[in-house]
């Protein structure tokens, strides 16, 4: 078992960590120093005296970055393979990380363990929202229930090793990003609840709430973008074969399929991007879905603008609203 721990600035509690985690024998241990400059050169050599396998950054990276150095190392060294990653600030506990190596040993098949905090006593309130909004959009997005998605405590096993590596991000989104694409990989996600531990209200977090939030929804966000730009396409060509034929379900049908081409290009070059799924694989099947979706969103239209008598505007709004959700779970889940 390969304990990894990426440290920005860190304090003596990493120090104190590492201590603990040998008594438990959970060994060896590597640390990444993300460009935590010379102040800090006295405290990693300290750690590698203590028999750590510290690495260094001559400039902060960001925490995506600091664990794909780890990954590499791990890889290429020959170090064991089974991996539990956790933070320098002292609220992992040694026993929780030993309880998740546990856990990942004990898995049949390969599958991402989560420490998961359950959020009970004084939580600060920034950590208990962002997390309660991120676990909502998540399963909203996804279909994939997680209690703690932010979590940094998490164990990976031997086969992960190579798709850990080139998962796309480098800062906080990049663990966002591993379980975005666990599922496509064929990683299921077990969580192993873990003690919530907050020092000093969680004033040693490096997390930036609005420029790292901005990060981990990106995926998301691109994703709404690339649907508004395929909405906003689809309503101007419904309304123009409308005029040209007066045909409802020839110009559905139309509009959609020139909308749907655009929107599969900017989906697998812009916001789907950790898949495997090459262009063969994806095509039929996001084209299946189209047909799919097409034929939900031709009987929303028709009953929200001939049954309820609504105007062909607010029809295709509400229709559009009604398959987002639905349309980004299954391009997440099936597509690539």
């Amino acid at each position: 078992m390969t304990i990894l721990i990426p440290a920005y600035e860190p304090d003596d509690r990493l120090l104190d960590l590492i201590i603990r985690l040998k008594d438990y024998q959970l060994d060896p241990i590597v640390v990444v120093d993300d460009g935590s400059g010379p102040a800090y050169c006295g405290l990693f050599k300290t750690a590698e005296a203590f028999g750590c396998h510290v690495l260094t950054h001559a400039a902060n990276l960001g925490k995506g970055a600091a664990l794909k150095t780890g990954f590499h190392y791990i890889r290429d060294t020959g170090l064991p393979g089974y991996v539990v990653t956790a933070d320098s600030d002292g609220q992992h506990l040694p026993h929780d990380i030993n309880r998740v190596a546990g856990a990942l040993h004990s898995q049949a098949t390969p599958a991402i363990v989560l420490g998961s905090r359950r959020f009970s006593g004084r939580i600060p309130l920034r950590s208990s929202f962002g997390n309660s909004v991120t676990r909502g959009v998540f399963a909203l997005t996804t279909g994939t229930k997680i209690y703690d998605t932010q979590t940094g405590l998490r164990g990976f096993a031997p086969s992960m090793l190579e798709w850990l590596c080139r998962v796309p991000g480098d800062r906080f989104e990049y663990e966002m990003n591993l379980l975005l694409n666990a599922r496509k990989e064929g990683y299921g996600i077990t969580e192993v609840f873990i003690d919530t531990v907050y020092l000093d209200n969680n004033k040693s977090s490096h997390f930036r709430p609005l420029a790292d939030s901005f990060r981990i929804y990106l995926p998301i966000l691109m994703f709404s973008t690339s649907s508004l730009l395929s909405a906003l396409l689809d309503f101007l060509l419904l309304f123009l074969f409308q005029r040209l034929s007066g045909n409802l379900f020839l110009s559905v049908v139309a509009a959609r399929l020139c909308s749907s081409v655009f929107n599969y290009s900017v989906n697998r070059k812009y916001v789907f991007t950790g898949g495997k799924s090459s262009r063969l694989q994806s095509l039929p099947k996001y084209f299946s879905l189209v047909i799919l979706v097409l034929l939900a969103n031709y009987g929303l239209l028709y009953f929200y603008n001939e049954k309820l008598i609504l105007p062909l505007a607010v029809a295709k709004i509400l229709t559009e609203a009604s398959i987002f959700v639905f349309s980004y779970w299954a391009q997440r889940r099936f597509v690539y």
